[in-house]
């Protein structure tokens, strides 16, 4: 039954990776009549929902009662104020990861976007040694190193791109690339920020994210307001929402709670595998169907120093064991 667990959660990431960054970079190159949908307010409609669907799995656990669900909402969020607002911090800064990713797959194809956003895997483990105290091994010192020469070899241009920059400029790729870096780091550090306060408490994921989502909610509505206000104002905060959107906000909305999934289910072998099988769809899906993107020699070498690095990465080595006497 673990294995099926195991397997099925390792299916969905897949499809989670996979079809929300071809959808959102689908959905924000898609040119239709009247204007786009505002990626601030569908961050804010993400969150909504990811505390919906959280709320509804602490129902599930307390056994379909509603009475234990108030109780245990009540106990675990208003009684604990203090807890619930050292939430704040990384609320806010994967609230900004959010809008940054909208970006930029708003300005690179989701091949290149894919690749470089593994560089995540760099910044987590910087900030797990100098936050968590971690100790990494020589594997994966060595992964990293591969990491950063891949994710190189997959930015460095191309002729290919030079014949596409009337379609796609060098500076609408700066601010792409920009985009996925800062993310990274952004990435990193409320990752291992939230680890470090999942270890330090015993509250379920579930609360956790509510309150992740709460503070989300509220630094995204701010968002709209600062940036989109005069937009909304003029033609409303679901302008330009179709199907499309609400599939990427569905999809958006359901990614933590998947990698959640993944954590308790699978290992680091199989969430690598994951990543590897994501970026594969993702270059074939771009080239055949999006039609935004033709794979190099180069990009083909970097992509796979990238796959690579991150299986080497979850490598965990058994020591040998010792020799029985006879």
């Amino acid at each position: 039954m673990s294995a099926n667990l195991k397997y099925l959660s390792l299916g969905i990431l897949v499809f989670q990776t996979t079809s929300l960054v071809l959808t959102m970079r689908y959905s924000r190159t898609l040119k239709e009549e009247g204007p786009r949908y505002l990626s601030s307010t569908a961050v804010v409609v993400a969150e909504l929902l990811k505390i919906m669907a959280c709320i509804l799995l602490v129902y599930k656990d307390s056994k379909c009662s509603l009475r234990a669900l108030n109780r245990i909402l009540h106990d675990e969020i208003l009684n604990k104020p203090m807890e619930t607002l050292k939430l704040a911090i990384p609320s806010g800064i994967y609230t900004l990861q959010n809008n940054l990713l909208y970006v930029a797959l708003s300005n690179l194809d989701a091949a290149t976007y894919q690749v470089t956003y593994q560089l995540k895997i760099l910044t987590t483990a910087l900030f797990s040694v100098s936050m968590l105290s971690k100790k990494l091994g020589v594997y994966q010192w060595l992964s990293l190193v591969i990491l950063m020469t891949g994710v190189a070899f997959v930015q460095w241009p191309s002729d290919s791109q030079e014949l596409d920059s009337k379609e796609l400029s060098a500076g609408s790729q700066f601010v792409g690339l920009m985009a996925v870096l800062t993310a990274c780091f952004s990435s990193g550090f409320a990752g291992v920020y939230f680890e470090k306060i999942l270890k330090e408490t015993k509250q379920s994921v579930w609360i956790r994210n509510i309150q992740l989502g709460f503070f989300g909610s509220i630094f995204g509505l701010m968002g709209v307001y600062i940036y989109d206000g005069e937009l909304v104002s003029k033609n409303g905060f679901f302008q330009g929402y179709n199907r499309l959107t609400w599939i990427v906000v569905v999809l958006q909305a359901l990614g933590g709670l998947v990698i959640a999934a993944v954590i308790k289910y699978a290992d680091n072998i199989l969430k690598g595998f994951a990543t590897s099988l994501s970026i594969i769809l993702s270059t074939l899906i771009s080239y055949f169907w999006l039609q935004d993107f033709v794979p190099t020699s180069v990009f083909f070498l970097g992509a796979i120093l990238v796959i690579a690095a991150t299986f080497l990465y979850g490598y965990d080595p058994k020591p040998a064991g010792n020799p029985t006497k006879a």
